[in-house]
């Protein structure tokens, strides 16, 4: 009787073995069969030049702001989205409401400039490109920034005005709003004001307010910043050193999005996001929460222009919604601007 338990014992484990060993060769085939995954190459000085060539002449906070935001292109989605259903809030109600968003505080400092956040949202797939070049080439962002601002100023584009303040540090060009309670988003055709004219990026949509049709400047209303001011993401909080990157409260501000994969091209510091994280993007863009979508890679597919194919097409915004009119300035202060310069 002993014996025939010990048997029964024995067979049964075979017939165990016999049934999950297929599992676990498949599994193992499988995992031998995946192919690696795919690594990005860096962009090239050109691509970045091209890149940051919209928001290389805005001033160093705000491009700080914007650096910061778009390694996190999903809230600067949601963000715009949810201002374009808040426009009955002003100044100091917007700030408190936009406080107790989850957002990052580069993205909701944004919301101080509605009409910048907008280009972001209209413009994904560039915003998705720049956070994608910050997160992985900080340093040779902020080499692109001052190649662009070197050739305005040659050009004759970049100078100090009633509106900003421009200065040299060294090889460095700063730009400063010239009153600090008022800041100015200079208009501007960033293909054509640095110069000799420099490739269009792919889908690119003319923000009106922000683009301005020819070589020059303009400059619209001015953005009181005041309105803010008591919140801990307002514009006092944020600066650009160009040695270390964007700074955020005096120290080197630090994106924690796991939107991008830092695929060991830059060794600056700044980044400590983890692996890529995949949106909800349909056919037409980016998903927003709660809706259907299919799952893939973060803003994967970028050619050789930068733009990733799952997003958005010229003149639509990520969820194919509705236009933004150039005015409309939710936080900022009706301060009259000059003219062409």
């Amino acid at each position: 009787m002993k014996f025939l338990r010990q048997s029964l014992s024995l067979l049964l484990s075979c017939c165990l073995l016999l049934a999950t060993a297929p599992v676990g060769f498949a599994e193992q085939a499988d995992q031998s069969a995946a192919p690696p995954p795919v690594q990005s190459a860096p962009q090239t000085p050109e691509q970045l030049q091209q890149m940051v060539a919209p928001i290389a002449l805005y001033p160093d906070a705000l491009v700080a702001q914007i650096l910061a935001a778009s390694t996190y292109p999903d809230q600067v989605v949601e963000a715009d989205r949810w201002l374009e259903q808040h426009k009955d809030l002003k100044g100091e109600q917007l700030g408190k409401e936009v406080d107790t968003q989850p957002w990052d505080p580069s993205v909701k400092a944004l919301t101080e400039f509605p009409s910048v956040l907008a280009n972001m949202d209209k413009n994904l797939s560039w915003t998705s490109s720049l956070g994608d070049a910050y997160v992985n080439q900080q340093q040779q962002v902020m080499d692109a920034v001052q190649v662009m601002r070197d050739r305005a100023e040659k050009a004759g584009n970049l100078k100090s005005t009633s509106q900003e303040e421009v200065k040299k540090q060294g090889k460095t060009i700063v730009i400063e709003p010239a009153d600090p309670q008022v800041v100015y988003v200079p208009e501007y055709d960033p293909w054509v004001v640095y110069g000799a004219p420099i490739g269009v990026w792919h889908g690119w949509y003319g923000y009106p307010g922000l683009y301005l049709t020819g070589p020059g400047f303009a400059w619209g209303s001015g953005f009181g910043i005041g309105f803010f001011g008591g919140f801990g993401w307002g514009w006092g909080h944020w600066g650009y050193d160009w040695h270390h990157g964007v700074m955020f409260d005096h120290h080197g501000y630090v994106s924690h999005s796991r939107v991008f994969a830092n695929r060991g091209f830059n060794h600056a510091g700044g980044f400590h996001g983890g692996g890529a994280r995949g949106f909800a993007g349909g056919q037409h863009g980016f998903a927003s929460h709660g809706q259907a979508g299919t799952h893939s890679g973060a803003f994967s597919g970028f050619n050789h222009g930068g733009a990733s194919h799952s997003f958005s097409a010229r003149g639509q915004s990520s969820f194919g919604g509705g236009f933004h009119g150039g005015g409309g300035f939710h936080g900022g202060g009706g301060h009259g601007g000059g003219g062409h310069r």
